[in-house]
């Protein structure tokens, strides 16, 4: 089982010496969140706690993940990142597509993008794109994303997007691979039927290993049971040695951990501190 560091809500001037120490003490990945704006009143509860409030507030620092991850990438060499999640839903795809094929390029193929619909109707109103039907328009998304990604003259027609014979160029070497995240029966099956991996948000052990099995399930209904598939998560309630041990057992293949927060560092902690806590967790559970 790997490893990758979660840099969520972390200062920005960190995010460059954090990937490098990540690097250094052997964790494969580096997490990153996605957040568009803070909306004073939000007109939903956010999904992933448990009174549905959000963790963070207006002044919260967040960064577009794809631009981080280039950025991180210039200053790395081995380490991968991957979006946990970007929320698609009030996204263009064509313009997506060029973002990440420019990161998966830049970065040498250490680019996996991870996605989601979003849950705040404020993201999709107020970026021109309607809350309704956002589910089918995602699906589209993806279809469209990996058709260009994949490059050559390619064209599309669907309910949502519709273009005739075009190229983005370079395409990536290497397929970028897709996780895909969302905790409903809805979201599972997508993950299952076009991913390449599924991603948590916080998850106990026994919800995690339940949900693995609806995955086993659906990728055998859609004849992917053979494929290699990824199980991202960020698990609330097993630490240790004996707790991932645990984890690897039940079939995850990468654990997203926050090393700081043990050490009772916040988000806005030091950078010295947070690169101490990694040290200490890689000597603990990686080398």
């Amino acid at each position: 089982m790997k490893f990758t560091v979660g840099v969520a809500m972390s200062p920005l001037d960190q995010l460059i010496p954090l990937a490098q120490t990540a690097e250094e003490c052997g964790f494969a990945n580096i997490g990153l969140p996605d957040s568009l704006f803070y909306m004073e009143t939000a007109a939903a509860d956010y999904p992933y706690t448990p009174d549905g409030s959000r963790m963070w507030n207006a002044e919260t620092p967040w960064v577009d993940p794809l631009i981080a991850a280039a950025a991180m990438g210039a200053a790395t060499s081995t380490i991968g990142f991957y979006t946990n999640v970007l929320k698609l839903g009030s996204r263009n795809p064509l313009l997506l597509a060029r973002q990440v094929g420019s990161v998966a390029n830049l970065t040498g193929n250490r680019f996996g993008f991870g996605v989601g619909i979003g849950w705040a109707p404020e993201e999709f109103e107020w970026c021109g794109v309607p809350f309704k039907k956002r589910g089918a328009r995602v699906d589209e998304m993806i279809e469209v994303i990996k058709l260009v990604l994949a490059g050559g003259m390619v064209e599309f027609h669907g309910e949502f997007f519709d273009f005739d014979k075009l190229q983005m160029s370079p395409a990536p070497s290497k397929p970028v691979p897709f996780y895909v995240g969302g905790h409903t029966d809805v979201a599972l099956r997508r993950a299952a039927r076009v991913g390449d991996g599924w991603t948590s948000a916080m998850m106990k052990f026994n919800d995690i290993v339940e949900t693995k099995k609806k995955l086993d399930d659906l990728r055998a209904e859609y004849g992917r049971a053979d494929e290699p598939f990824e199980i991202q998560v960020v698990c609330i309630d097993r630490f240790g040695k004996d707790g991932y041990a645990e984890l690897a057992e039940a079939g995850v293949t990468d654990s997203i951990v926050v090393p700081w927060i043990f050490d009772g560092v916040g988000f806005d902690g030091s950078l010295e501190a947070k690169q101490d806590s990694m040290r200490k967790f890689a000597a603990s559970y990686i080398n």
